[in-house]
């Protein structure tokens, strides 16, 4: 199996959204192999399916004063936060094509343990908790969200890994609905024991080498949306302006 590797840097979430549900469509008709987009987004705010608006807790103007914009979507789980220094996730994989077929329940554990790894690479123990779903410290902070929508065995969406977000923006909600556990992230957790957090694309680096581990699958980085799916579609795809940077054209965009 191979996995093609996609970083696009910051991208709105209503581009990524596009995105995602345009590579759904070619891996459904296998026109592409299996895909993982790694980004960071604008401070945003999303609704899964799951979600109840209570759980948003900031005002309108709070949200205003934040740059803070608020989304619905099809991801399972509840409300959650994303924002620069966060490493986002979206693996775009075909769950029936796996030499080990699996379930959503399964998928979402494989997650569970690529995120593990990578945080005990980086120093960081910890930790599944019963019952809930992303990964947890030792002190039981939550350090990475999941959230996955899976279409005729199709994936998308997928995990948020905190590295060095700003953790402030967590206080407009009440995470995941779970308003008994905190939020972390590996720069607070690294520096508890007077370790500084490595950059954002060295962090995803890591991701990338345990999703093969954890997948047993061979990794493709792949430089541009183009060389991805240009052949796919048979034509060049022309990218939204949102997504200039992953070129390093717009390094200030979004």
């Amino acid at each position: 199996m191979i996995i093609s590797v996609v970083q696009l840097g910051r991208v709105d979430y209503p581009s990524a959204t596009r995105l995602q549900q345009t590579l759904v469509e070619l891996r459904k008709q296998r026109r592409i192999t299996d895909t993982l987009l790694l980004l960071e987004h604008q401070p945003v705010i999303t609704l899964g399916r799951n979600a109840t608006r209570k759980n948003v807790i900031a005002s309108e103007e709070q949200m205003q004063r934040a740059g803070v914009e608020i989304f619905e979507c099809d991801r399972g789980g509840d409300v959650t936060y994303h924002g620069p220094g966060q490493l986002v996730g979206y693996p775009i994989f075909d769950l029936r094509d796996r030499p080990k077929r699996m379930g959503a329940v399964d998928y979402v554990r494989y997650i569970e343990e690529v995120l593990i790894r990578t945080c005990a690479d980086h120093g960081v123990p910890v930790q599944r908790i019963r019952g809930r779903t992303g990964v947890w410290t030792s002190a039981e902070a939550k350090i990475a969200a999941i959230g996955v929508h899976i279409s005729r065995g199709v994936t998308s969406h997928g995990f948020a890994l905190n590295v060095t977000t700003d953790l402030d923006h967590f206080k407009l909600i009440v995470p995941c609905g779970i308003a008994d556990k905190p939020v972390t992230s590996l720069h607070r957790a690294m520096a508890e024991h007077g370790r500084s957090a490595p950059a954002i694309d060295q962090v995803a680096e890591v991701v990338v080498r345990n999703f093969g581990k954890v997948f047993e699958s061979q990794i493709l980085w792949v430089d541009t949306l183009d060389a991805l799916v240009g052949r796919a579609v048979g034509v060049p795809l022309q990218e939204p302006k949102e997504l200039k940077a992953m070129h390093g054209n717009d390094t200030s965009l979004a």
